[in-house]
């Protein structure tokens, strides 16, 4: 199976060197970043190399072995990847979403991730293939964003 990330609205520098280490542990190929996801990719060497330095303290190296693209639009990613066979799989709590350990993937699956406290913007869900969720056992609502990464990313790739 073919995994890539969408990492959307990602606010946190640390969540996002967790996710491309969590990401290079898991084989995924590729990680889209959008919206206000720290750009590494910047055309300015000053935040270039200041964001590749906090990206690093997590990341340790993961972030120069997993691909990665700033995507400025990424409504028409989106619509880009579907053309192209993938499907759009929502991490979110949503009264649509499936349970983790119920969802039955095929093909090329296209996680999309996003902001920590808010989640994935509606207009984006909308355009989801598929909705998941991690279920709760404690009296937390939800996990972080690159736990909840790590957490999905092991039962999509070690269930099969």
């Amino acid at each position: 199976m073919e995994i890539v990330i969408i990492a959307h609205n990602i606010r946190s520098v640390l969540n996002l060197g967790s996710i491309f280490r969590t990401a290079e542990g898991f084989g995924v190929r590729k990680i889209y970043l959008s919206g206000y996801t720290p750009n590494w990719h910047s055309n300015l060497p000053h935040v270039r190399q200041k964001m590749s330095k906090q990206i690093h303290k997590t990341a340790l190296g993961a972030e120069e072995i997993v691909v990665s693209e700033y995507v400025p639009d990424l409504i028409a990613k989106i619509a880009e990847q579907k053309k192209d066979g993938w499907r759009i799989v929502g991490l979110e709590q949503d009264a649509r979403a499936i349970l983790l350990p119920d969802y039955k993937p095929s093909g090329k699956i296209a996680l999309l991730l996003g902001e920590e406290v808010g989640g994935i913007e509606n207009q984006l869900r909308q355009l989801c293939d598929d909705l998941i969720e991690i279920p709760m056992r404690g009296q937390k609502e939800s996990f972080n964003v690159a736990v909840a990464t790590g957490v999905a990313l092991y039962d999509l790739t070690t269930r099969r």
